[in-house]
């Protein structure tokens, strides 16, 4: 049932946490694999190290984001995935925005 104080227009599905373009682009690297490390998520999303844990922490926070922390030998790693709630949102969002764009496919 939708609100009738929202309206009906799919801009209202879209998730503000998820549509912050970086945090888009983790949520998307992300989605793609069970999880990832730091590093790889860090150069594939074209952002400094600063950025991404900031981003992260947002995601984390909104229950989105699992971080994982040990070592690769005696370096210390860091590893972030989606987490069940994270994949709903992503899935539900981009489903917003084929819905904007016109595709219902």
């Amino acid at each position: 049932m939708t609100d009738p104080q929202r309206g009906n227009h799919p801009r209202h599905e879209l998730d503000e946490v998820i549509h912050a373009p970086v945090r888009f682009s983790i949520v998307a690297t992300l989605a793609a694999a069970d999880k990832a490390e730091f590093a790889f998520v860090r150069d594939t999303v074209e952002v400094s190290d600063s950025v991404l844990s900031r981003q992260v922490a947002t995601l984390e926070k909104a229950g989105y984001v699992a971080v994982t922390k040990g070592y690769v030998g005696k370096r210390p790693r860091t590893w972030l995935a989606l987490t069940e709630d994270g994949r709903t949102a992503f899935t539900a969002h981009c489903q917003a925005l084929r819905a904007i764009a016109g595709d219902t496919g």
